[in-house]
């Protein structure tokens, strides 16, 4: 089996933190492809940025030449997941709503602890899509920017313990999840603090990519239809 797994900023030390969990929790059967778009923004951290990603990863990926199973798609509340599961036949799976779904398996409400304030609306856009806002318990920021959460890990960890800490003692929540693709792998240390289950997306969207091409599914194109072959200048989609 192969997985695409597509950052959706041009940060290459993202693209690899990503990378890393991924093949850490994917079958020895699996190979991850993890790709980085040519074009858009260091780190996405708004519309505007997400808009121009999702053209930049459509793009990306519409250009493998290697077969591949799925997609996932690696960048928290961001766009372009329609657009991807309209382009191709293989399953594509969204890390938000990969931990969305996987929270609501293991506790009765989850929050979510993101990068930075700027994020949350097209965070709760993107859960209100799925269906399951009614079980998030809130959306907080730990107000670092995305190419910092690396830089400066040990910081990173703290600021998200303590807006998980008061996620779960003030606004309820029985599950956390890491609101970011750069926060990859920051749970095992962040659930060991705050003591709830804490979910990485990049994890559960791999693992449920893989669930689904096991059970020979893929996206409906009932839902999402292959679009009518159009020329597009300077996009030769694939």
């Amino acid at each position: 089996m192969r997985i695409v797994v597509a950052n959706v900023n041009t940060t290459e030390a993202v693209t690899e933190a990503i990378r890393q969990q991924a093949v850490k929790v994917a079958s020895d059967t699996t190979e991850i492809i993890a790709v980085t778009p040519d074009f858009g923004a260091g780190s996405v951290e708004g519309n505007f940025e997400s808009y121009l990603a999702a053209v930049a990863v459509m793009d990306r990926v519409s250009r493998l030449e290697e077969p591949f199973d799925a997609v996932v798609l690696a960048g928290f509340g961001e766009h372009g997941k329609e657009g991807l599961a309209e382009l191709f036949d293989v399953p594509v799976v969204d890390i938000t709503e990969a931990a969305a779904h996987t929270a609501c398996l293991i506790g009765r409400r989850y929050a979510v602890v993101t990068s930075l304030r700027r994020t949350l609306g097209q965070i709760h856009d993107r859960l209100q899509l799925t269906g399951l806002t009614g079980r998030c318990a809130a959306l907080r920021a730990a107000e670092i920017p995305v190419l910092e959460l690396e830089a400066d890990e040990d910081r990173a960890a703290t600021r998200i313990v303590e807006e998980a800490r008061l996620a779960v003692e003030d606004d309820g929540a029985d599950v956390i999840l890491l609101g970011c693709a750069g926060m990859a792998g920051l749970a095992e240390r962040v659930e060991e603090e705050v003591g709830v289950p804490v979910v990485d997306g990049v994890a559960a969207a791999v693992s449920l990519a893989e669930a689904l091409v096991n059970q020979n599914l893929s996206t409906s194109k009932r839902a999402y239809p292959t679009p009518q072959p159009k020329p597009l200048k300077g996009w030769p989609l694939g």
